[in-house]
């Protein structure tokens, strides 16, 4: 049995208090219900939804992440309008303030003694004309500045409330696109439990199943020659995101984890390069549109390889034909070959990165390839 499903109908079982055993056992309620849900289905329909599961629980998942990514833009931009909205009201009401402080010592100055008759008072009658035009000119400035902060503060309070509601249509949205998320993971637990109830020859059917469809992907890959020959070596932060994701080994795979003890995919590649100064996108869909791509055959340490047609799961290159990544469900940061997931192609984080002169591969801690090497499309 491969690594993959052991871990994981040892877990269902654990969860579910579930018993393998010789003998083929009732099917669980829940997965009893959809049509041909039971201990006597072909292996390879349990596997193939299996797999459908994972893509739609890890797509929802990751849809969901991108939407609290967008989330905590809005909440943000939210936050500075309205800190900015705040400072605005206070300049305005300090100038309206020195305004009427102004206003009223003119009238003041205009109720004690005509201006003639100060005038001709004044021991210096031209000062006291330049001191009238000082006085016309600030009064005059003060109220632009009072008319120019009151459209200011008119146009950021319309800000604030756009933004505002931006960020209720998007909280409505996190709200919905989580059930959805939850309800596909329901069902995937609904197939785990029906996996934990298998026989032990249905369980090595499954396993070979497994195997030989890995197999034939990492053939054809390598008989199309895509991946070319030639070893290079990564750029200076390429090697130090490498690292940290070779020191992540052997942590737990979680939906939407982004460390320091847990992983998904895109945030194990996403952290890797976080921590060799690089900011990248959160998911997997983001970091496929947004970095620029390269040819499988110019793989480079550190670039980040992304697979299934919807960019729904991601790993970082190894070299050698070889990737780190956070599987999935039920599985921990591992090296896999770069093949044992359909490709869809390769970004590079730091395109300007010159390659290092001298480089040593980093050193992989024991069992660093157990396990399984199939991610789940569903990352986005």
């Amino acid at each position: 049995m491969s690594g993959r499903l052991l871990r994981l109908v040892c877990t269902a079982a654990i969860a579910t208090g579930a018993v393998i055993s010789p003998a083929p056992g009732p099917a669980p309620a829940a997965a009893a219900a959809e049509p041909g849900a039971s201990g006597e289905r072909p292996v390879a329909e349990l596997l193939t939804d299996l797999q459908r599961l994972y893509r739609e629980a890890e797509k929802a998942t990751e849809t969901y992440n991108a939407t609290e990514e967008k989330l905590n833009k809005q909440r943000a931009e939210v936050a500075k309008l309205n800190r900015r909205l705040a400072r605005a009201r206070l300049s305005l009401h300090d100038s309206r303030s020195a305004a009427a402080r102004l206003a009223r010592q003119q009238y003041q100055s205009s109720t004690e003694i005509s201006p003639y008759v100060r005038l001709l008072l004044a021991r210096d009658p031209q000062h006291a004309l330049d001191q009238a035009h000082v006085i016309r000119q600030l009064s005059k400035r003060r109220a632009e500045t009072v008319h120019r902060l009151t459209g200011s503060e008119k146009k950021t309070d319309k800000l604030a409330r756009a933004a505002r509601k931006a960020l209720d249509g998007q909280l409505t949205l996190a709200e919905r696109q989580k059930k959805d998320r939850d309800a596909v993971r329901k069902r995937l637990g609904d197939v785990e439990e029906l996996l934990a109830s298998l026989t032990a020859d249905q369980l090595a059917e499954l396993a070979e199943l497994e195997k030989a469809s890995e197999a034939e992907a990492r053939k054809e890959l390598v008989a199309s020659g895509a991946l070319g020959s030639r070893a290079r070596p990564p750029s200076r932060k390429g090697e130090a995101a490498l690292r940290y994701a070779v020191e992540q080994i052997g942590k737990p795979y979680e939906w939407g984890a982004e460390g320091p003890y847990t992983y998904d995919c895109s945030g194990l590649t996403s952290e890797a390069w976080k921590y060799a100064g690089q900011t990248v996108p959160r998911t997997s869909q983001e970091q496929w549109d947004q970095l620029d791509r390269v040819p499988l055959s110019e793989l480079r340490p550190g670039d980040l390889v992304v697979y299934f047609p919807e960019a729904t799961h991601v790993a970082l290159y190894l070299g050698n034909g070889s990737v780190v990544h956070a599987p999935r469900p039920g599985a921990t940061v591992k090296v896999s070959p770069l093949a044992a997931n359909p490709v869809l192609g390769a970004v590079r984080p730091d395109p300007a990165g010159e390659p290092l002169r001298q480089y040593t591969p980093p050193k992989l801690p024991p069992g660093a390839t157990d396990g399984s090497d199939e991610g789940y499309e569903g990352e986005s």
